[in-house]
């Protein structure tokens, strides 16, 4: 039987594919080709989840990067501030800001090669954050972080690619009592919890609150908020994330360059790529909170997952920027190309 890691080098024969794609084309998990050696020299590394990330700022400046289908976040600094709780592990430094959950996290390696990493994945098999060595990283720092932290009998990932989960069913939800309760925030952190007492997805719960709290936009819409943010020179942030991780981008944006299927932000601290086909749906929200409304655009797939969120630059007692308001009320004004309005 031909060999996962010859399969490998049989699809790279046409033409170069990154992991993600060639694992996808082969019927397996980026994990498994991570721990043949497909992607270059591995080793498993121990999943003591807080004690590695205690670690990490020692490692100097790195680019830290996490990804779902529709996003790509970069972003380049160094790790401070780091902490871990009850089924979380906090990263709040001024350039990497991290909101991990490491519930379902599974395997992690060190890659070496040209560009060395440090990868995380899913019980599934699936990347959750990745770490990148820069010209800037402690190289002495990250082989000692690898020795110490060296798993050799760590357990193999699954090879086989899981089965595409099917759509949760949206199920009938009081839409007054929902939209009753919005308006009752105090914090956005809350937001989540309403959806989960209200059994409404995050899509379901934008439709039945009103225009007024969730406007649909057209997918347009991701592309106009950073050119106008990259215009006017403002602050914002933006987060993408996946089941077991959020990063978050607060700064300016400049460098815009779209390319064939994706928009680009390329500055030199930050990357971000949107798949713009995978965007479904855009949507103007609005959450109450303790410091007065906060606006955000949220854009999502076909499957109603957050692929980022985009608010204006605001710390927790702050109001949110006038001009962040006025920027996002002048997206949803359009105009639109025709057969794309909202």
């Amino acid at each position: 039987m031909t060999s996962l890691l010859e399969r490998h080098a049989a699809l790279l024969r046409a033409g170069p594919v990154r992991a993600r794609e060639a694992a996808q084309r082969l019927g397996t998990t980026e994990a498994a080709l991570v721990a043949c050696g497909a992607t270059g020299p591995a080793s498993a590394l121990r999943p003591d989840w807080p004690a590695l990330f205690a670690a990490l700022p020692r490692l100097g400046r790195i680019m830290a990067l996490t990804r779902n289908e529709h996003a790509v976040h970069e972003r380049h600094g160094a790790f401070e501030d780091v902490s871990a709780g009850p089924g979380h592990i906090l990263v709040l430094g001024p350039d990497i800001d991290l909101r991990l959950f490491p519930g379902s996290w599974a395997h992690a390696y060190a890659l070496g090669g040209e560009r060395p990493s440090l990868q995380i994945f899913d019980r599934a098999g699936t990347a959750v954050h990745k770490v990148f060595a820069t010209a800037e990283t402690d190289r002495a720092a990250w082989a000692a972080l690898v020795g110490d932290f060296a798993a050799p009998e760590a357990a193999a990932p699954p090879e086989a690619a899981p089965a595409p989960e099917a759509p949760k069913p949206e199920t009938p939800v009081d839409a007054v009592a929902l939209r009753a309760e919005w308006q009752a925030l105090r914090d956005t952190h809350d937001f989540v919890t309403l959806l989960r007492r209200h059994k409404a997805s995050r899509r379901q719960a934008f439709r039945l609150a009103g225009e007024d709290l969730a406007r649909r936009l057209p997918p347009e819409a991701a592309a106009a908020t950073l050119h106008q943010a990259a215009a006017a020179g403002l602050p914002i942030m933006i987060f993408v994330g996946n089941r077991g991780a959020i990063q978050i981008h607060t700064g300016p944006v400049a460098r815009l360059r779209p390319t064939p299927g994706w928009f680009n932000v390329l500055d030199p601290t930050f990357n971000l790529h949107l798949r713009e086909a995978g965007i479904d749906q855009a949507w103007r929200v609005v959450k109450p909170t303790e410091d007065g409304d906060v606006t955000s655009i949220e854009l999502l797939d076909a499957a109603g997952e957050v692929i980022a969120i985009i608010f204006g630059a605001r710390k927790p007692g702050q109001p949110e920027r006038a001009d962040w308001r006025a920027l996002v009320a002048a997206v949803e004004a359009g105009p639109w190309p025709a057969g794309r309005a909202a």
